[in-house]
C-alpha cells in the first residue's frame, strides 16, 4: 500500500513538473512574440541588407554575429529556403556584435553593403572564420587577407568603416536588439514571429507555417 502510495505521488510530481515546464516554456513564446508585435517597426531598417523579392509574404529577420560559429553554420541552412522558394521568402540581415571586436567586422560588412558586395563579403567571412576569430575574439588584422577577389574598393572601405553612418547603423541594430529581447546569435523572426524554440527545425516549421499560410487556399 505505502509502495503504490509512493509511486502515485512520484508520477503525480513528475506530471506536475512536467506540466509547468510547458506552462514556462508557453509563456516565454507569448512573451516573446508581444515583445515583437510591440517593437516590428525595430525588426527592419533602411540600411539593413536583404535577400528576395520586396513583396513576398514571408520575410525573415535575422540578427547575425558573423564571428558566431553557429551563425556560420545556418547561413548555408537559410540560404537553401530562399533558393528553395526564391518567390516566397524574404531576408533581412540585422547584426548583433555581441563577440570581442566583432564590431569592427560588422563596420566592414555594412562599408561593403554601400559598394554593392556585401553578401559575397559575408560569405567570404563566414568561410574564413576559423582564420581570424581565436577563442571567441575576432583578430581584426586577419580579416584583409580574405577580401582579395571580391571587387572591394579597399581604400573607400576603410573610409567608409569609420564613417559616423556607419557607426549610426551599428548601434541602430544593437538598439533593436535590445529592445526585441535578443541576446544570442542567430536570433530569427518569421513575419514578425520569433522562434519557440532554437534550432534548424524549429525555424523551418515556423517558415512553413508562414508559407501555408501565404499560399491562397
Amino acid at each position: 500500500m505505502k509502495k503504490t502510495l509512493f509511486v502515485s505521488a512520484g508520477v503525480i510530481l513528475l506530471l506536475a513538473f512536467f506540466g509547468a515546464m510547458l506552462y514556462h516554456n508557453a509563456e516565454k513564446a507569448e512573451e516573446a512574440e508581444q515583445v515583437a508585435e510591440r517593437n516590428r517597426a525595430g525588426l527592419v531598417r533602411d540600411h539593413s541588407p536583404s535577400l528576395g523579392p520586396t513583396r513576398a509574404r514571408v520575410r525573415i529577420v535575422e540578427f547575425l554575429d558573423p564571428a558566431c560559429e553557429t551563425c556560420r553554420r545556418f547561413y548555408p541552412f537559410v540560404k537553401d529556403m530562399l533558393m528553395a522558394h526564391p518567390e516566397e521568402i524574404h531576408l533581412t540581415l540585422r547584426y548583433a556584435p555581441f563577440h570581442q571586436n566583432s564590431d569592427k567586422v560588422v563596420a566592414l560588412l555594412m562599408a561593403a553593403e554601400m559598394q554593392g558586395r556585401h553578401w559575397e563579403t559575408l560569405e567570404a567571412l563566414l568561410n574564413a572564420q576559423d582564420d581570424w576569430v581565436a577563442h571567441h575574439v575576432v583578430q581584426p588584422d586577419r580579416v584583409w587577407r580574405h577580401l582579395d577577389g571580391l571587387g572591394l574598393d579597399m581604400a573607400q572601405l576603410k573610409r567608409d568603416m569609420d564613417s559616423p553612418e556607419v557607426a549610426r547603423r551599428i548601434a541602430q541594430d544593437l538598439a533593436d536588439a535590445r529592445s526585441l529581447n535578443v541576446t544570442k546569435t542567430p536570433e530569427y523572426f518569421v513575419n514578425g514571429k520569433p522562434l519557440p524554440s532554437f534550432g534548424q527545425e524549429p525555424l523551418k516549421n515556423l517558415v512553413d507555417e508562414a508559407l501555408a499560410s501565404a499560399r491562397p487556399r
